[in-house]
């Protein structure tokens, strides 16, 4: 069953994630966004990650979705507005999707990074201690893209008031 449940959630995240693309009307791909997030929740919870799971749709599909919905409301995006596609730029994208997938595998299958069996079940302890002293440079930065996100659509959605 768990195969199973597996194969589904990865089929939906990916389906999900080609329809953020293909679809014209951003709100719609909002909400395929907030699909994919959770069926990557979906996944968490078949590897334990319990904790990992609710955040991703708290914090994800919950907070994050609604700032991205929000801006997208006060853009008012018309499907007119959106650019075609060229098809030297979809060559040139796909080949960059492929080229940096093959260093991923070729760099993670020559890595020796231990595997994640020494965390228990997803407990929040082991993951708070794993973030806080080997990842908080990356942790950090994040939370400063985040920051800068954040200011970048509030100064987007700002009208000029002359």
């Amino acid at each position: 069953m768990q195969d199973i449940l597996f194969y589904l959630f990865a089929a939906l995240t990916l389906i999900c994630g080609a329809l953020i693309i293909l679809n014209r009307n951003p709100v719609n791909s909002a909400m395929f966004l907030v699909l994919s997030i959770a069926s990557m929740a979906g996944l968490f919870v078949l590897l334990h990650a319990f904790f990992l799971a609710a955040v991703q749709v708290l914090v994800y599909a919950g907070a994050v979705m609604v700032l991205f919905l929000f801006v997208i409301m006060l853009l008012d995006l018309k499907e007119e507005q959106r650019r075609k596609i060229r098809a030297f730029g979809a060559i040139g994208g796909i080949a960059s999707v492929f080229a940096i997938g093959f260093i991923m595998w070729r760099s993670l299958s020559s890595s020796d990074l231990p595997a994640a069996n020494n965390m228990t079940d997803g407990g929040t302890i082991p993951l708070g201690r794993l973030l806080f002293t080997n990842y908080a440079l990356p942790f950090e930065v994040l939370s400063v893209l985040l920051l800068v996100a954040m200011v970048g659509a509030i100064l987007l959605s700002k009208k000029d008031l002359k």
